[in-house]
């Protein structure tokens, strides 16, 4: 809760969505879930449009007629010829052309990433659908939930058990792995682990600025409106949407991109991917510790992806300390 008792996420919204029965099945016995689906829109030509794009996108941004009949020929005669891009820039560029490209996504990358689109792997931009429908969904996933008490009741009731200490505030010392631990589970930058020795790998971090707003039921027309323009905040979001809490006022996250702060996003260019598997191969030599999440991984994951993940890792760690 913040000051004035609205339920927030202190570090932007994180919507959970997912296709896995087991992912959901494992995080449900720590809560129950409320349905939501989130919906988000794009601050384009001084109006508020559907993001992802989709058939009412490009109506009401370019004054069209189409239909799902004509999506498909729309943007195949606006987008560029190129059988296999290899970076963010040349994929929209394919998908989408040149003007939707610079409307939606160039400003928004720059100012997301910090860095041009055509630095970019292609795969930052994959993650991004475009809808050939006006199905105005962020997420398609067939799981899309929210947890009814919050994401820290349900951590909070993950680490209720009699196996699990916690220390918090205590920064991690390179020492430990000198120490007689069995295994390490290690969920922070894996260049750190290693003391930079190949180089730093660079993260982006995110500046959430809260607002509350006393006597106001919704403020905004939907869960998120992304800023793509001119503006120092790519994102506002409005946390009653996500968490249907009831609440005579309600706040907004504004999110201010940076490289400074608590690194959140894995930077995926070839020179970081080159430098990461320098890490990774050392990594792959370690039989005592474990190397999983964004971080450790310098992988943009979803928050089911890394779920998924360290419940396979756990399977083989118990399977082979068990022995």
């Amino acid at each position: 809760m913040d000051d004035a008792g609205v339920l927030v996420h202190p570090y932007g919204p994180h919507i959970f969505h997912t296709n896995s029965d087991r992912v959901l099945s494992f995080l449900g016995r720590f809560t129950s879930w409320r349905p939501y689906e989130h919906r988000s829109l794009t601050a384009v030509k001084g109006r508020l449009v559907p993001f992802p794009i989709n058939i009412d996108t490009l109506n009401a941004t370019f004054d069209l007629d189409l239909d799902e009949r004509t999506i498909g020929q729309y943007l195949a005669s606006v987008s560029a010829n190129l059988s296999d891009p290899i970076d963010s820039e040349q994929y929209l560029l394919s998908s989408v052309g040149r003007q939707i490209y610079e409307l939606f996504f160039l400003g928004y990358t720059r100012k997301h990433w910090g860095v041009h689109p055509s630095s970019l792997s292609a795969s930052v931009m994959r993650r991004v659908p475009i809808r050939f429908n006006r199905d105005d969904r962020y997420f398609l996933d067939r799981h899309q939930l929210m947890p009814s008490d919050g994401y820290t009741a349900m951590f909070r009731r993950m680490l209720d058990h009699d196996g699990i200490s916690l220390q918090l505030g205590t920064p991690f010392d390179c020492t430990l792995r000198s120490r007689a631990f069995t295994h390490t589970v290690y969920t922070g930058s894996i260049s750190d682990y290693y003391n930079n020795i190949y180089g730093t790998l660079p993260y982006r971090s995110v500046r959430v600025e809260l607002v509350h707003y006393a006597g106001v039921d919704r403020l905004l027309p939907a869960g998120s409106i992304n800023h793509p323009g001119s503006e120092a905040h790519t994102r506002t979001s409005e946390f009653k949407y996500l968490t249907g809490q009831v609440h005579s006022g309600t706040t907004i996250c504004r999110e201010y991109p940076g490289s400074d702060g608590e690194p959140s996003y894995p930077i995926p260019t070839d020179k970081n991917e080159a430098m990461y598997k320098s890490y990774r191969s050392l990594a792959d030599r370690e039989s005592s510790v474990s190397f999983v999440g964004r971080l450790a991984e310098y992988r943009y994951y979803n928050m089911d992806q890394v779920v998924a993940s360290a419940l396979k890792l756990a399977e083989r760690l118990s399977s082979r300390l068990r022995r």
